[in-house]
């Protein structure tokens, strides 16, 4: 039987006031070795990471949601989450946390020559490109000092989600004129997509290749939305809001009655379905 973790307790008092250093200090304090909290001392980058995936979504959620406390809360989930990460590489010998803040204030400086210099800029478009211009000549350097042929993809991490990876590349190689003239060509492109989907399940193909052709009309799909000025990622959220306040409507109807889904049609739900959304409508 593991004995409970038992040690004297960090003095509280002596902790820093100000607030980013304290901060600083209560993760140190989090990762000591000797009376440190057994569980954020077995962590590591690689089981860190997906907490601060799901408090960077927790963060657009509450912005969603339009709740400010609810967004300085997920903030601080998401500031201690840089510090974990900064205290463990510190722990390394590699970086500390200021060394993290010190690099992204010299690259905004680096970025910003028309704040900090004496460039200047037309509006937020003509901003947007030059921070592009800035980044592929910062992406072009790195790969001609690691001895390879540079790729306007360089940087589109393969740790995005896959959606957010669609838009990335396709707005990447957009930037050297690598797209569809107009969305009437994605539309067309959308229906051979789709063709050749219905085809795969038509001949019992393998799920291999479903599999590949389910991907390239999502693909494409991101692509319409582009060419549209629509976000796909926002399209898709608002999407699903709307379907789990319709579902919760149908489920909240059969209640009433004293039944659930499982005990009812599929007909019966559809119909209630049809009135919540009409309703909706009604009500916009």
């Amino acid at each position: 039987m593991t004995e409970p973790h038992q040690s004297a307790p960090f003095p509280v008092d002596e902790l820093p006031t100000e607030s980013f250093e304290r901060l600083i200090a209560v993760m140190a304090a989090l990762r000591d070795p000797e009376r440190g909290c057994p569980w954020d001392i077995a962590q590591s980058f690689e089981t860190i990471a997906p907490y601060t995936i799901e408090e960077a979504y927790e963060v657009a959620e509450a912005i969603t949601n339009g709740n400010k406390a609810e967004l300085k809360d997920e903030l601080g989930d998401l500031l201690f989450q840089v510090v974990y990460h900064a205290r463990m590489a510190q722990e390394d010998g590699d970086f500390d946390v200021r060394d993290v803040a010190t690099a992204i204030a010299e690259k905004m400086l680096r970025r910003h020559p028309h704040v900090f210099g004496t460039a200047s800029v037309e509006d937020a478009d003509a901003q947007t490109r030059a921070w592009e211009d800035s980044k592929a000549s910062e992406r072009i350097a790195k790969a001609e000092a690691e001895g390879r042929v540079p790729s306007v993809l360089d940087g589109v991490s393969a740790a995005y989600p896959a959606l957010m990876r669609a838009v990335k590349i396709q707005k990447r190689v957009v930037r050297v004129g690598f797209d569809w003239p107009n969305s009437t060509d994605v539309l067309d492109k959308l229906d051979e997509e789709l063709g050749e989907l219905k085809h795969e399940l038509a001949t019992g193909s393998v799920p291999d290749r479903v599999e590949d052709e389910m991907g390239d009309l999502l693909f494409t799909v991101v692509n319409l939305a582009r060419h549209l000025g629509v976000d796909p990622e926002t399209a898709l959220r608002r999407t699903n809001g709307k379907f789990e306040r319709r579902f919760r409507a149908v489920e909240a109807a059969l209640a009433e009655t004293g039944r659930t889904p499982e005990d009812s049609s599929l007909d019966e739900m559809g119909q209630i379905w049809i009135a919540t959304k009409l309703k909706e409508h009604a009500n916009t």
